[in-house]
């Protein structure tokens, strides 16, 4: 790739600046005992689950507006990444225990212990991060 970046005037020092720093880090959902952790951190600080189907084009367009949205103010977040293929019987004890209708993707915000904000689709992009902080 690197011949091609040249050719077309394309260098490292422009790829550097093309790519946008990331403050989102996930944390894989793969356990339902993590549900406790969640419910323990979220009497401190709000957690938040993301529910994502690999197989969903709006999914996959949510997922990626919604990492944009995330800027150095919201980098210290809890951030929870649900594969809900893998994971379908997590993703049914996320919405029992939090009581949250499932719906794909979803967004769901923990905060002592109970979803106090919940948002499906492209509402998820709408989602004002802050006030999570």
């Amino acid at each position: 790739m690197g011949i091609f970046n040249n050719m077309f005037g394309k260098n490292d020092k422009d790829n550097a600046k093309s790519e946008k720093k990331t403050y989102l880090n996930w944390i894989p959902l793969t356990d339902i005992s993590q549900l406790d952790e969640i419910k323990q951190i979220s009497k401190t600080e709000s957690v938040l689950i993301f529910k994502h189907s690999t197989r969903c084009g709006i999914s996959s367009m949510v997922i990626k507006q919604f990492e944009k949205l995330f800027q150095e103010e919201h980098q210290n977040l809890k951030v929870y990444y649900l594969d809900l293929l893998r994971y379908r019987d997590i993703s049914d004890e996320v919405g029992y225990t939090f009581q949250v209708m499932h719906q794909s993707p979803q967004l769901i915000v923990v905060k002592n212990e109970v979803s106090v904000f919940n948002a499906s689709h492209y509402e998820i992009t709408l989602a004002d991060l802050t006030k999570f902080v």
